[in-house]
């Protein structure tokens, strides 16, 4: 078993020890099986979240509707919830009633994938009821049971299998495809915020082309935000994509390719964050700065710092210009300044220099040229040398 199974283990254990069945369910034990790190760790119990709650000291009740709780344990959280079966998806999202189960084998049935559909024990006994093993071996994503009802109960399940198949490099299965393809315009019922969760994950895949490559091959591009009113634009992209860093990095790169979209038009359209939007700002300003100057000291001192990789990724991909992350990094680091902040002067010293002048907007545009002079090494950022400037190039008289 898995080192990353060691402290997660204790849980299970006390579970059986107070008389009930508990597993390693899930995403965990599928990366386990294929020798991946592995980042959540869900756990599925026949006690119920009450009787979990007793158990332990810290837990987190976050969807007791759904039988879900937190247990916080050694600092770590992990999601325990009761085994169930799901009654009938008339909003294709929840199940209209959870019906909680003693049995594992229930449970497994109601997942969506065979990959996603295996178990672990406590001595680290698979339980796999539909060849999500096998499958694992064939590189292989198959829907438990028909895939027309697990597509029809929850149709993110579509974006799902795409965004493992980026992820995995796995192909998808004949009659997963084939209903994929049958079912796709139910994706246009759901949340958009959904989508974008997916959409993040697949475009940061290691196998993206792949994924890219079924998504534009099932025309399932022509239900989502911003693509069913553009259905060439994927088409657009570069022959070579390799993963993204964030999903900011992917609005700024289609952008690029199409200024007619405004980046607040895919903000508003996928429903993203303002986090995501400066990034986008940010990233798309630095590319049209790079097409039109190159990579100048200014484009690098304009660009966050925490978004290099990003930028770094798209002129790999947009450009034929190559530069190392390293080389991006060290020219960030060797710039005169970081920020206007590091300016041997500020609005207060040129008020004392000009005391016959009032502040106002003059100053704010003084500083952004001395700040653009002192990155690109038009000047030297001294006291006495910006001083020695600005008495040269005073302020225009209101």
């Amino acid at each position: 078993m898995k080192n990353a199974f060691i402290e997660a283990i204790e849980i299970i254990e006390k579970i059986e020890l107070n008389g009930f069945e508990a597993y390693f369910v899930g995403g965990c034990v599928r990366d386990s099986l294929l020798q991946m790190d592995i980042k959540d760790i869900d756990i599925a119990t026949s006690a119920s979240p009450e009787q979990v709650q007793a158990m332990f000291d810290k837990v987190i009740p976050v969807g007791l509707e759904h039988g879900t709780v937190v247990v916080v344990h050694k600092g770590v959280a992990y999601e325990v919830t009761t085994f169930r079966q799901d009654g009938e998806y008339t909003d294709q999202r929840h199940p209209d009633e959870v019906i909680f189960v003693k049995d594992i084998k229930e449970d497994l049935k109601r997942r969506d994938f065979t990959i996603n559909s295996l178990a672990l024990n406590s001595n680290g006994e698979l339980i796999d009821l539909f060849g999500g093993r096998e499958d694992l071996e064939n590189k292989l994503i198959r829907t438990v049971g028909n895939p027309d009802d697990r597509f029809y109960e929850d149709p993110l399940r579509i974006i799902r299998a795409l965004r493992f198949s980026s992820q995995l490099g796995f192909d998808i299965d004949e009659n997963t495809l084939k209903s994929m393809k049958k079912l796709k315009q139910e994706i246009e019922t759901v949340a958009v915020e959904r989508l974008t969760n997916e959409f993040t994950r697949f475009f940061q895949g290691p196998f993206v082309e792949k994924g890219l490559h079924y998504l534009i091959s099932t025309e399932i591009d022509r239900f989502l935000p911003i693509f069913k009113e553009q259905p060439n634009l994927l088409r657009r992209l570069p022959k070579q994509i390799s993963s993204f860093v964030s999903f900011a990095e992917v609005i700024a790169m289609f952008h690029y390719l199409d200024t007619n979209i405004s980046i607040q038009e895919w903000i508003r359209s996928w429903k993203c964050s303002n986090r995501i939007k400066n990034e986008a700002i940010n990233l798309s300003e630095a590319l049209f700065n790079y097409e039109q100057n190159g990579l100048s000291d200014w484009l690098i001192y304009r660009l966050n710092r925490d978004y290099l990789e990003s930028f770094h990724h798209l002129i790999e991909l947009l450009s034929k210009e190559q530069y190392s992350l390293a080389e991006l990094r060290h020219r960030k680091d060797q710039l005169p300044i970081q920020s206007r902040d590091d300016l041997a002067i500020n609005g207060h010293d040129l008020l004392q220099i000009f005391t016959d002048k009032k502040a106002g907007p003059w100053m704010k545009q003084m500083l952004e040229t001395i700040e653009r002079l002192v990155v690109q090494r038009e000047l030297q950022n001294t006291k006495n040398a910006i001083k020695e400037w600005i008495l040269c190039h005073p302020p225009e008289t209101n």
